[in-house]
This record gives structure tokens, C-alpha cells and sequence, in this order.
């Protein structure tokens, strides 16, 4: 049995994943002062950072450093914030609460949202380009991993995919292909940032079974996602409970139904734990959060 990581030890990652956040949003003289506030309002001060913190623990698995996965884990987190302000907006998923505040488009309003999106996307492909930590022929294989998890073959084509099955009822395997690009590309890159931070290849073994150890944990993630807008509540979850239901969205439990939902997600839980069999205690924070994420109340 593997021995629970301190949560002392992911809060000290946290608060190096907000310093580092903070640093790259701190204000700069000029006229766009209400965009680089609302840029703070959505990137700082809220969501649980597991996206850099996999990166993090990836570096670590991989023989590195944690502080190795920082940089590139915080360019994802820069990517899903933005990601966020964009889906919460009345042409996408039209929600007025995030992370148990106001989205930004009421905060601020919708052009600002727009652009709030825009900036936080180019300023985390800046930041990934100028990390010194690596070679530069590091950060450009982390530049091209990043793109392609955002864009048409992951994030974005996966929200593609979203909007058109609203009222429709997909087979199981159209909706994890619409989950492995809309929330599984980014947590998968996650990982695979933190192994190309390290030093290794992601094509070796290594990168083959930390690859397969994020795929699984992304679908696990939106299988919990999906049972906690059923089971949650809102000062948990940080949005309206039963939202999903309310627009009539495909979800794990409309297809499987609440137990079976909870049998996939058990079934994922253990294909990520297999994923890491024969890798050492190295590998003990990615263990832990498996747990950590399957079991989560928000």
C-alpha cells in the first residue's frame, strides 16, 4: 500500500503554482488595465491547480525536480483558465458562476471575456516558449504538444463536439472521444510536459505508461465531474448543481446511469494505478492523486 503524500507537501506546490501565476499576471503599465484585471480575476485566486500540480508530479516520476513541471503545468492552467471564460459564455455553455463566484462576462462583460480568453491563451504559449529551464528544442516540443491539446484535435475539438451532441443521446464511445479532447488533452499533456521538463522522452517507456496513466485520469476526472453535478452542491462544486441536466448535455450518468457511471469510474481508477506498476516511490505523488481526483467533492 502506497503511503499517502503529505497534502502539507500539494499545498506547498500550490502556493508555488499561484506565485508563479501571479508573476506572469502582474499588471503593466498601460491601457489595458481592465483586461489584465480581469485576466487576474480568472486565472487567480481559485480552482485546484491539477493540471500543473500533474505536471509537477510527472517531473518527479520522470527523475526530476517538481519545480521542473512548474512553468509548463502553469502554461496548461494559463490554457484551461481560459478555456473556462470561453465555455462559460452565453453562446457556449451560458453560466453565471464559476468557482463560486461571478463568470467574467458578468463580472466584467462579454468582449472582455472574449479577450480575457485570448490574452491568458497567447500568454501562456510566451511563457512555455521563454521557459530557460530547458533546451530550446525542449520548449518548441512543449510549444507543439501544448497547441495540439488545445486546438481542433483536442480542447477545442472536443468543445466542438459538446455542442453538437446537446439533446442528443451518444453511444459510450462518442462521448469519451468528445472527453479525451475536451478535458482528457489537457491533463494528458499535463504529464507529458512534465516528463519532456525532466529531461526524458515521452516516446520511451516511460512516457508510454505516464501517457496511458493521463488518458485514463482525464476520463476519470469528467466521470467524477459528471456524478458530482448529480450528487454535489453548489457551495461544493462552485456552479449550479444540476446543470448539466438542466441542458440536457450527454453525460456519463445519462448513458450509464449513476451506478454504472460509478463501475466506470472505479474501472479507470484501476487502469491508472496499473499504468504505474514497476515505477518506484518516485511515482508516489501520481499514485496519490488518483485517489485524490476520483474522490473529490469539487
Amino acid at each position: 500500500m502506497t503511503a499517502a503524500v503529505p497534502t502539507s507537501t500539494l499545498e506547498q506546490w500550490r502556493e508555488h503554482i499561484e506565485t508563479c501565476l501571479t508573476q506572469w499576471l502582474t499588471p503593466s503599465p498601460g491601457p489595458a488595465s481592465t483586461l489584465e484585471e480581469a485576466m487576474r480575476y480568472a486565472a487567480l485566486g481559485g480552482g485546484k491547480r491539477i493540471r500543473p500540480i500533474l505536471s509537477m508530479a510527472a517531473a518527479q516520476a520522470s527523475g526530476g525536480g517538481p519545480d521542473e513541471g512548474l512553468v509548463p503545468g502553469c502554461a496548461v492552467e494559463l490554457i484551461h483558465a481560459y478555456s473556462l471564460v470561453h465555455d462559460d459564455l452565453p453562446a457556449m455553455d451560458d453560466d453565471a458562476l464559476r468557482r463560486g463566484k461571478p463568470t467574467v462576462h458578468i463580472a466584467f462583460d462579454e468582449a472582455t471575456a472574449v479577450l480575457v480568453g485570448d490574452a491568458l491563451q497567447t500568454l501562456a504559449f510566451e511563457q512555455l516558449a521563454a521557459n530557460a529551464r530547458v533546451p530550446t528544442a525542449t520548449a518548441l516540443a512543449m510549444v507543439q504538444h501544448l497547441a495540439r491539446a488545445s486546438g481542433r484535435s483536442g480542447m477545442a475539438g472536443g468543445q466542438a463536439i459538446d455542442l453538437s451532441l446537446v439533446g442528443e443521446t451518444p453511444d459510450l464511445a462518442m462521448l469519451e472521444t468528445m472527453h479525451r479532447h475536451k478535458t482528457g488533452a489537457l491533463i494528458e499533456t499535463s504529464i507529458l510536459l512534465g516528463v519532456l521538463a525532466s529531461g526524458r522522452d515521452v516516446d520511451g517507456d516511460l512516457g508510454n505508461r505516464l501517457q496511458q496513466y493521463g488518458r485514463a485520469l482525464g476520463l476519470a476526472f469528467q466521470v467524477r465531474d459528471d456524478l458530482l453535478d448529480i450528487e454535489g452542491d453548489t457551495d461544493h462544486i462552485g456552479k449550479p448543481q444540476g446543470s448539466d441536466e438542466a441542458r440536457n448535455k450527454p453525460t456519463y450518468p445519462a448513458i450509464l446511469g449513476i451506478d454504472g457511471a460509478r463501475e466506470h469510474l472505479q474501472a479507470l481508477e484501476r487502469e491508472a494505478r496499473q499504468s504505474l506498476d514497476g515505477l518506484g516511490p518516485e511515482a508516489d505523488t501520481l499514485r496519490d492523486l488518483i485517489a485524490r481526483i476520483v474522490y473529490r467533492r469539487h
